[in-house]
């Protein structure tokens, strides 16, 4: 190549990136840390699916999930976590909220959030209804899933205020089922599973719009219709299990935690150094690069960084390790049998590689599937690990590869006991 190897690689590019800017601007750009490093709370909620088709649950439960979403979102909380889990009939949507400490303010901020259902009568509704044991009313199709926009507006006759809805047009075409097939009879409009109104249908109602009246205040109207537009669940749901971690105690796991990743990450350098002499060296320099580029991914894709999360990293930093090992073992079998230190490089890379191949396939084939049915925490291990594998595999291959064809043909590569 000459020219000094093409000035080392232009000072492999330019000591690589900057050292990938400085960590991706530094602090303008913090690391994005879970709930157990800085504090916060987690919200299991469990979703009634019984009352709707088996084939509409995901949906549904998706829906459900949007809604959550868009319900933490209207109050300001920083970068909050609402997700599904679970299959079949347990279904759950799981709601972490950064930097809120209290359970009762996150699930009072939760629970805002309305559940609207139209329900019509039952087939002997008058007999359920002089008994009064149960509710004369079934459930139908239509609920808050469907509601496009919810606004108030005052009765022509009475001049109260009344929430005006208006659905999408597949819940306008629900809405026109339903009225069509109950007039005469009294449609139920429930909020929160609380009656509001059941007035007399008198025909076919077509457009997707309809009223609720209750005797509002102008004040409970206002919410209502809030509320409402912010998200109506498209399912009811129930709260399970809630969690709150303290910001205290997330900053010192995260220091406990940077300390041990740190050690470890010293005493593999220290290792490899003591054992493999000047290839030890290049391990070195690999694992550095390595560290660098990874976090600086983990702050551009954003990863959320979890305790699990960072467990995962330094099981890949051990992999990284390993894939060194493996590849210089077989480069001193090479020299020691006489070979050029070229021929032991292009020898031990391609020896190794199936070891290596296989290993972090079937890791990463396990962190797939971690990830895809695991919980939250499982997730952020099995994100960080495959990550840090994928890397790892690159700095092996790339950086120090290319780092010792950089030396072939020169006198160093001749001193031997730099290398054996």
């Amino acid at each position: 190549m000459g020219k000094g190897k093409v000035f080392v690689i232009l000072a492999f590019v330019l000591l690589a990136g900057v050292s990938a800017g400085y960590f991706v601007y530094s602090q303008s750009r913090p690391f994005q840390l879970g709930l157990d490093l800085q504090g916060g709370v987690h919200l299991v909620y469990e979703a009634d699916t019984s009352q709707i088709p088996e084939s509409d649950v995901d949906s549904a439960v998706e829906g459900l999930r949007d809604v959550l979403e868009r319900r933490v979102n209207l109050f300001g909380v920083k970068e909050p976590l609402v997700q599904t889990e679970g299959r079949g009939e347990t279904r759950r949507i799981i709601v972490e909220l950064a930097g809120i400490i209290d359970p009762g303010e996150a699930v009072e901020l939760i629970g805002l959030t309305p559940f609207l259902e139209f329900r019509e009568p039952r087939e002997n509704f008058e007999e359920i209804a002089q008994a009064g044991e149960e509710d004369p009313f079934q459930s139908t199709a239509l609920t808050g899933r469907y509601l496009k926009k919810a606004e108030i507006a005052f009765d022509n006759v009475t001049n109260e205020p009344t929430v005006i809805l208006q659905f999408n047009d597949e819940g306008a075409k629900l809405f026109e089922e339903i009225t069509a097939r109950n007039i005469g009879k009294p449609l139920a409009i429930y909020l929160d599973y609380q009656l509001l109104s059941a007035p007399i249908v008198q025909d076919k109602i077509s457009g997707g719009s309809a009223q609720i009246t209750g005797r509002f205040t102008v004040q409970e109207a206002q919410m209502i219709a809030r509320n409402l537009n912010a998200g109506a669940l498209p399912l009811p749901i129930a709260l399970v299990s809630q969690q709150s971690v303290g910001a205290t105690l997330g900053s010192e796991s995260l220091q406990l935690s940077l300390k041990a990743g740190l050690l470890g990450f010293l005493g593999v350098l220290l290792f490899m150094l003591v054992f493999y002499r000047f290839l030890g060296f290049f391990a070195v320099v690999s694992l550095l690069l390595y560290a660098v580029f990874i976090l600086a991914l983990f702050k551009l894709i954003p990863v959320t960084l979890t305790l699990a999360g960072i467990a995962g990293f330094v099981l890949s930093l051990g992999m990284a390790v390993d894939a060194n090992i493996l590849i210089f073992s077989r480069m001193r079998e090479e020299l020691k049998e006489g070979k050029g230190f070229g021929s032991a490089v292009e020898e031990g890379f391609r020896r190794a590689w199936p070891s290596i191949r296989d290993g972090n396939i079937t890791t990463l084939l396990v962190s797939v599937i971690l990830f895809w049915f695991g919980s939250s925490f499982v997730q952020g291990f099995a994100l960080t690990l495959s990550i840090g594998i994928l890397m790892s595999m690159f700095t092996a291959f790339v950086v120090v590869r290319n780092f010792l064809n950089i030396f072939t043909g020169t006198r160093i590569s001749n001193i031997k006991l730099l290398w054996k």
